[in-house]
């Protein structure tokens, strides 16, 4: 059971060629832990179909890398500064292995609240499908 006692304000954004770029927000509650001198920032994400469905999903956030990992999934996404890593990505139709290229990566993340900033490309069989970034703020709940 999370003890859900931060606030957590996710914005990602995907940029394609020659069309409009996406971009979803999500405010929702979970945990921030330290621990052997990573991070993670752990919460619920409900079933788009299914709302009684929720995943957890969780970033390990390391200096210089965030692993993005999610409960009852296969996907596995490492974003480490300047490297190119093959990941697993579940599509929910199945399972695409992607090539995730992270050029930027910033963390303020304490447990008096912070913020993840990572920069990334994906591409499939090398043949780029979009620029990514993603932002994290964390605040804790004042008691």
């Amino acid at each position: 059971m999370l003890k859900e006692d931060y606030k957590i304000n996710i914005v990602g954004k995907q940029f394609y060629d020659e069309e409009e770029p996406g971009e979803i927000t999500l405010n929702t509650t979970g945990t921030y832990t330290e621990r052997g001198g990573a991070g993670f920032i752990a919460y619920k994400e409900y079933d788009e179909d299914d709302p009684k469905i929720t995943y957890t999903s969780v970033l390990k956030v390391e200096p210089g890398r965030v692993t993005m990992m999610r409960s009852g999934s296969s996907t596995r996404l490492i974003l480490e500064q300047g490297r190119r890593h093959l990941c697993l990505y579940d599509t929910g139709f199945g399972t695409l292995s992607v090539g995730v290229f992270t050029s930027e990566l910033r963390s303020s993340l304490r447990r008096e609240g912070g913020r993840l900033k990572v920069k990334y490309t994906l591409d499939i069989d090398s043949n780029l499908s979009s620029r990514n970034e993603i932002e994290v703020e964390i605040k804790p709940y004042q008691s």
